[in-house]
């Protein structure tokens, strides 16, 4: 199928990806093991093949909107955050959860990939893998982390996480555990599959995806500015 004009390809791009996601969104509720991400990526490779259509051409046409919708969505997360009832909560025990999945999401990766000897580029790169993209490509402009890697890292973080989370969650009963674990290991595809849980799993993953991602974005530049001193 031909999609030369722009506009048309736009359109098409932004229908084919939305009906990829419902479809996903409603097998999701009927399977409750499936993960909604990875059956969302899987139909619209099958939608490409169908149609005939090149992926670096829908990409291209679809990349510069949904890039555009990405920041509003997770300046959007406020309002669950502003549903949420913190009352009772034990801030101490969730400040020091929440500084050690900082801690460890950006410094075991960036471990691993020096024991490895990867690149002093890929290692930059992986200090950005357990926040959201927008915060994350941010921090990696700041440490001069090159920007696909870094984007390609974090997306293939969140996609393993949001894909295992269901199944190490057997036998956890508390979905404020769940949502968290969700939202602060795999961010944005954490914080999705976590309002498949429950909406109170989809608020608590979207408060640990925030609060993660504005805690490391403050000491991961700081710490690296500090290294190359």
């Amino acid at each position: 199928m031909s999609f030369d004009n722009a506009f048309v390809a736009t359109l098409a791009a932004i229908l084919l990806t939305l009906t990829a996601h419902i479809i996903a969104r409603i097998l999701a509720r009927k399977l409750s093991w499936l993960p909604m991400v990875i059956t969302a990526l899987v139909l619209v490779v099958i939608f490409l093949f169908i149609f005939q259509w090149d992926y670096n051409h829908y990409y291209g046409v679809a990349k510069p909107v949904f890039d555009h919708l990405l920041g509003y969505v997770t300046v959007l997360l406020a309002i669950p955050l502003a549903a949420m009832n913190f009352k009772g909560l034990p801030v101490k025990k969730l400040i020091i959860i929440v500084a050690m999945a900082s801690l460890i999401g950006a410094l075991l990766p960036m471990s691993l990939a020096y024991l490895f000897s990867l690149s002093h580029d890929t290692i930059l790169a992986f200090a950005s893998r357990s926040v959201t993209t927008p915060i994350g490509l941010s921090i990696a402009d700041l440490i001069k982390a090159p920007l696909a890697m870094a984007n390609l890292i974090i997306i293939v973080s969140g996609l393993i996480g949001g894909t295992l989370a269901r199944f190490l969650f057997v036998g956890i009963e508390d979905d404020r555990a769940k949502g968290l674990a969700l939202g602060l290991v795999a961010h944005a595809f954490g914080t999705v599959e976590a309002w498949q849980i429950s909406h109170t799993a989809g608020r608590y993953a979207a408060f640990g995806l925030a609060v993660n991602g504005l805690v490391t974005a403050i000491w991961v530049p700081i710490f690296v500015t500090a290294l190359s001193v």
